[in-house]
């Protein structure tokens, strides 16, 4: 009886050490799958109880080449846009609240709800014509191609929930997959071309009628001209996916 009890002492005081080492409130993690893309990113959780953490992660892309540059054409259709030489780049910071379905802090099956901010900064550069006016009646002259770059910022604001699951890899090593969720939301922006100096106004006409043939839904665009440019401002939904997921982080 006496060994039993010290079996079973030795054994609730390895699983205290345990952990012990586990330990730590704390998680300071990087999704591997975002990093692959140049989407680099940070995210801080916290521990507040054995079923529930806080988290706050920031993520952020240099503007690059257009990434699924076929996709993006199914929901951009203009051909006047030069997909090869588009540009995007994105910020963003999300909040989450994560509570847990296993019987360790921070550990097994978990459900997230979560708000986004985020931010992305685009070059859309497009190619057109325009017909100058001739001086002689009855005369057209040739048209002249043309080339546009509109830079501007859109900025989206949305609310989600995901699944995933975390495991304890190591003494410190932490493992966490996102399974599946999204998020959804509204968005608004602006972008900017300004035209070089001696540009015609018939020019910057010809520009805003191929702006405003851009087809975008369920997006809205509103191009107008400006003394030195043309303005296009956009809103609409903002939705996305989040999921197949993995990452890496330290437990401390």
């Amino acid at each position: 009886m006496k060994r039993l009890f010290f079996i079973l002492l030795l054994g609730i005081s390895s699983f205290a050490n345990a952990q012990s080492l586990v330990g730590g409130q704390n998680i300071l993690k990087t999704n591997l799958s975002s990093d692959a893309l140049n989407n680099y990113n940070l995210t801080f959780e916290r521990s507040l109880s054995r079923f529930m953490s806080v988290s706050l992660s920031y993520r952020k892309m240099n503007k690059q080449k257009l990434p699924l540059k076929e996709l993006a054409k199914q929901f951009i259709q203009n051909p006047a846009i030069d997909f090869d030489n588009f540009q995007i780049g994105n910020s963003a910071i999300t909040a989450e609240a994560r509570f847990y379905l296993g019987v360790s802090k921070m550990s097994g099956l978990y459900l997230a709800p979560y708000a986004r901010m985020a931010t992305f900064d685009l070059t859309v550069p497009l190619d057109y014509t325009y017909t100058p006016a001739s001086p002689i009646p009855n005369v057209t002259l040739p048209a002249i191609p043309m080339h546009a770059q509109l830079d501007g910022t859109i900025r989206s604001t949305s609310y989600g929930v995901y699944t995933g699951m975390q495991f304890q890899l190591l003494t410190k090593l932490v493992l966490d997959l996102w399974i599946v969720g999204g998020h959804y939301g509204t968005s608004n922006g602006k972008l900017i071309f300004v035209a070089p100096n001696g540009t015609p106004a018939l020019a910057l006409t010809e520009l805003k009628k191929t702006i405003d043939q851009t087809k975008t839904t369920p997006f809205n665009l509103t191009t107008s001209t400006t003394s030195n440019g043309i303005v296009t401002d956009t809103e609409g939904p903002w939705a996305g996916i989040r999921g197949l997921g993995v990452t890496i982080g330290f437990r401390f």
